[in-house]
């Protein structure tokens, strides 16, 4: 089996970044892995179209150049995205939309192995990421090391934070402001929440908790803050996001120019 690079640096106390993609081109994929920069890439598969056949065909692109990989799943059907994806070589699981303790150790259970030691749901199933295996234990630890990230960004997850921290084989977790804006009614007038006094204590928590807080930046200019604070795994860049800001920057001044 192959080793799981993020597990590793995660188990190593190591810094990790990634680069995220909305489409599941693996020429994308091949242009991150070959800049050397970034530990993993994650496939943010609950914003955009694909195939069973595209998770494997990202994940080869990964492995050609060392990437680790995380997909983030949508909320339903959870068990099957997530056991899909670790089958196609994925190497993380972020789980989005949990709102209670209970939903993250049913998360928990979707990607473990399915033995008397680990009370997992994954079974013996021979998928893309065993072909490379020799044997049934080898198999059950390749399963017992897929990361497991949590979004926590519903209202009730926030209020839940130190029992979802205490889940064992949560290994991760990442604030979502957009989801407990609205979660949490703050987006209504009058209803206003210090969204960054929350999203505070939610990563002093998880440090405190000995869960690795991931954050995601949109430039470097945000990065000194959250150093400061303490985060060492981070996500910088997003495709579309790329696309948008070039396209509307550049579009913009080349209408001037020609108008």
């Amino acid at each position: 089996m192959r080793t799981n690079k993020i597990r590793t640096l995660l188990n190593s106390g190591q810094p990790t970044i990634c680069a995220r993609t909305r489409t599941v081109w693996p020429d994308v994929v091949e242009i991150i892995g070959n800049l050397g920069t970034f530990d993993y890439v994650e496939f943010a598969s609950e914003y955009g179209p694909f195939t069973m056949a595209d998770l494997d065909n990202y994940c080869r692109a990964a492995e050609i150049y060392g990437l680790g990989t995380m997909i983030k799943v949508d909320q339903d059907p959870r068990a099957f995205l997530a056991q899909r994806s670790i089958g196609s070589g994925f190497e993380s699981v972020l789980f989005v939309d949990c709102r209670s303790a209970e939903e993250v150790r049913e998360c928990v259970r979707m990607v473990r192995p399915d033995t008397p030691d680990d009370q997992g749901l994954y079974g013996a199933t021979p998928r893309r990421f065993a072909y490379s295996g020799d044997g049934k234990a080898e198999y059950v630890q390749a399963l017992r090391d897929v990361v497991v990230a949590i979004m926590i960004e519903k209202y009730s997850a926030v209020e839940q934070l130190e029992e979802i921290l205490s889940v064992p084989g949560v290994d991760m977790i990442q604030w979502g402001p957009s989801d407990y804006t609205m979660s949490s009614g703050a987006y209504r007038p009058g209803h206003a929440i210090d969204i960054s006094a929350v999203e505070r204590k939610v990563i002093e928590t998880a440090l405190k908790m000995g869960v690795a807080p991931r954050v995601e930046l949109k430039n470097l200019e945000e990065a000194p803050h959250y150093l400061e604070m303490g985060v060492r795994h981070f996500r910088i860049g997003d495709d579309m996001a790329i696309l948008k800001n070039y396209w509307q920057k550049n579009g913009e001044g080349l209408r001037k120019l020609v108008s």
